[in-house]
């Protein structure tokens, strides 16, 4: 039996009304050391409904006596924060008899599809499968990366590029207090926060130079934006005051730097003039020492 895994993955349909297959298949990805897709029939299958399925991907080629138990949600989501998805959550068997599950009667076409529903935004549907692999019979899959379908891993309310995921669990240990007070549930703007955080962390970790007043004003402003919503990172604000003053000792240097060079080059032309000066002046006395000629006189 393996580990228990969870993952959230996010299938973008672009152009979904514009559909012409009767099924439509995501690109597999890999949870739990198994290959799945998502499919759909995106005019429905002899009735009104947005038919949605988990399969596993490969099962024409497993090997008798496979199967995998998973606990997963299907979700249509709804890109108006203020309404509501539509979700089926199962927890099922699948075989070489049940390949694939799914729920006929939950997404009725007529309801996504709608003008200003909040399902269709410039064209796209959103489709999110959160999937926990219970557990596995059989051999392991092959980890697959895909083009259209972005993975997330939940951690500490947040959802995650699996990139960011050693990060942020090193951040929480330092900062445990991080999010103790964050008072957004919205898991879309939650996440968003998260981001906001981790670009700003990543702004701050480059040198001076590359940094100019703007990206420092703005970064400030993401900061208070992100201590309203209850986000405890007075640690990052004192790395934020740290490389303003940087920046500062940066500029104030550079315009020394600048000065300093005018008054070198004035200081060399000086020189360069007193040289000349010094040359003409050894010339006249040079002239001087010189004996008294009677040429003119003889």
């Amino acid at each position: 039996m393996e580990k228990k895994v969870a993952k959230k993955i996010t299938w973008t349909i672009k152009n979904f009304s514009s559909l012409k297959s009767e099924k439509f298949y995501s690109d597999p990805f890999t949870v739990g050391g198994c290959k799945w897709r998502c499919y759909v029939y995106p005019k429905g299958n002899n009735v009104d409904y947005l038919f949605l399925y988990l399969e596993v991907a490969d099962f024409e080629s497993l090997s008798p006596g496979w199967s995998r138990h998973a606990r997963y949600l299907l979700n249509v989501v709804n890109q108006n924060s203020v309404k509501r998805s539509k979700q089926n959550e199962e927890q099922k068997w699948f075989d070489a008899r049940s390949p694939r599950w799914g729920r006929l009667s939950m997404f009725p076409l007529n309801e996504i599809c709608a003008k200003d529903s909040g399902f269709l935004v410039n064209g796209e549907l959103k489709i999110v499968a959160e999937i926990e692999v219970l557990e596995v019979i059989g051999k392991l899959d092959v980890s697959e990366e895909t083009s259209t379908i972005m993975e997330t891993i939940a951690f500490n309310g947040f959802e995650l590029l699996p990139s960011q995921v050693e990060f942020v669990r090193n951040m929480f240990e330092k900062h445990p207090e991080i999010a103790s007070e964050f008072r957004l549930k919205n898991p879309n703007l939650k996440s968003g926060y998260m981001s906001l955080l981790l670009s700003l962390i990543e702004t701050l970790r480059q040198s001076p130079k590359e940094l100019n007043k703007v990206d420092l004003d703005e970064a400030y402003v993401a900061l208070r934006s992100m201590t309203d919503a209850g986000f405890k990172v007075d640690w990052l604000e004192k790395k934020l005051v740290e490389m303003l003053e940087k920046k500062n000792r940066e500029e104030a240097g550079e315009t020394r730097m600048k000065e300093i060079n005018e008054e070198l080059k004035s200081l060399n032309q000086k020189c360069l003039d007193l040289e000349a000066q010094l040359e003409k002046e050894k010339a006249e006395v040079f002239a001087a020492k010189a004996p008294l000629s009677f040429s003119d006189v003889f």
